[in-house]
């Protein structure tokens, strides 16, 4: 294991073993474990580059009989934060500049949001497929895609670091939504109702933040995820969201549904998510791009990445489609012809909202399931896949926060407790499992104030498992 690898000479041609890069967080990557099994069928060596707050974590699994990190072969540890642009960027280049001499790099691929630019810029000079330098820019910096996709923008401003005192706010449409331009779990972003608001909130981010203040679309939210290779997109889904905005001034999301948009919203987010991988040329990878439709109903760009989706989308999918997407993105990544089935069935994870407190206690009551304690840094159970004619069916409820823990209000991505998958045959049956399965879930914590020295959310170094 190496922080990063120290350069070694000799090793040229045949002498180097084939080896693929995988990047992004350490937790998440091991969730994951496909990736690793994948890339191990192949014969090939895993080198994996990871934020270096994930350190002492890998050494631990390392030592773990039967973990997935097994399968990797080195590690390099780079040092950066989620809220200073390109910050990551020199310990990558650092890590892969050693890493040329005693491996032969056949592939690379960012699986989580934070290492997408430098995976694509060593990506570029080692001629590997990957989603190509403009994508893998714009799709790490939300005010470059206002930039470049700006047909499918709401009114977004630009608020550069150093620069908020003097910035003309006066064009704001209210209500508007503020965001970091490189965070991501939707950390930091709120909506505020006028201008008094929006100059306090200003305030409270750190100075050498860039921020977007940008005219709030209401309705539905969707996202669209597509397999792309040679610039063509080779499979494409709609995935209905659900956040917490309904209620509240944050964008924490809720609930996703694959396969659950249809007809004409569908037709539409399809060809707006192809206009827009035109226009980032993107070449090869897998998309994730985030839509509102407008009141005229005019596809409205949130932001979108150059990765595979977050949170249990990638379950969803196996659910939907009875296989897994993991192998297809590793084709794409090697420069092998990748295809992926449509989905037959319709699934949805929820994540059940909870009361600030202690948590006592997650349990369902239902028959066959019970409640697995992942906490915050586990690795998750495998979720079971069905047959395509199968009942709505709960498959797992899981909670990601430890038992005992100080649970806070829903601020960002990473202060979700528990969430559950369902699949049905249809969406009517899909919506009335959902029903069911909520009124059999209980989350019980009692009253706390939040500790002391507890750090904003979504603030730290690394990435959320999810992403």
């Amino acid at each position: 294991m190496s922080t990063p690898p120290t350069p070694t000479d000799g090793a040229t041609g045949a002498d180097r073993p084939a080896a693929f890069l995988l990047t992004g967080s350490f937790l998440a990557i091991c969730r994951a474990p496909r990736y690793l099994d994948e890339l191990s069928r192949r014969g090939l060596k895993i080198l994996l580059i990871t934020p270096a707050v994930w350190r002492e974590q890998a050494r631990a699994a390392l030592g773990e009989p039967g973990h997935p990190a097994a399968a990797i072969d080195d590690i390099a540890f780079v040092e950066g934060s989620v809220d200073r642009e390109g910050s990551f960027t020199p310990g990558v280049v650092a890590a892969v500049r050693a890493w040329e001499d005693r491996y032969d790099i056949v592939g690379a691929y960012a699986a989580g949001e934070t290492l997408v630019e430098p995976t694509g810029l060593v990506a570029d000079a080692l001629n590997l497929p990957s989603p190509g330098l403009r994508a893998s820019r714009v799709c790490r910096s939300k005010y470059l895609q206002r930039l470049h996709l700006g047909e499918f923008n709401p009114y977004a401003l630009v608020v550069p670091p150093g620069d908020r005192s003097a910035t003309d706010l006066s064009a704001v449409p209210f209500p508007a939504v503020v965001k970091p331009a490189t965070r991501h779990s939707s950390s930091g972003v709120q909506t505020v109702t006028d201008a008094g608001q929006l100059a306090a909130l200003l305030a409270t981010y750190p100075a050498h933040e860039t921020i977007l203040v940008e005219e709030k679309v209401e309705g539905q939210e969707f996202s669209v995820e597509a397999l792309v290779q040679h610039g063509r997109i080779v499979w494409d889904s709609v995935t209905v969201k659900g956040t917490t905005d309904v209620h509240a001034d944050t964008f924490v999301e809720l609930s996703h549904t694959v396969s659950g948009a249809v007809g004409l919203e569908r037709s539409k987010l399809l060809a707006a998510n192809k206009c827009l991988l035109h226009l980032l040329d993107f070449q090869d990878g897998m998309t994730h791009s985030e839509w509102r439709l407008d009141a005229q109903g005019h596809p409205k760009l949130m932001e979108v990445a150059a990765r595979t989706p977050g949170d249990g989308l990638t379950v969803l999918y196996h659910l939907a489609t009875g296989r897994p997407i993991e192998p297809e993105i590793i084709k794409i990544a090697l420069g092998e012809t990748a295809e992926y089935p449509k989905p037959v069935r319709h699934a949805r994870q929820v994540y059940v909202e909870h009361e600030p407190g202690i948590l006592e206690e997650v349990s369902v009551d239902w028959p066959g399931i019970s409640v697995e304690w992942a906490g915050e840094g586990d690795l998750w159970p495998e979720v079971p896949v069905g047959r395509p004619d199968d009942p709505p069916t709960l498959r797992a409820v899981f909670v990601q926060k430890e038992k005992g823990s100080y649970v806070g209000p829903l601020l960002s991505s990473e202060d979700r407790v528990a969430n559950f998958f369902i699949d049905a045959p249809s969406p009517l049956a899909l919506d009335a499992l959902e029903a069911e399965v909520r009124a059999a879930v209980t989350v019980r914590t009692s009253p706390a104030a939040a500790p002391a020295a507890a750090a904003p959310a979504g603030t730290a170094s690394a990435e959320a498992p999810g992403r």
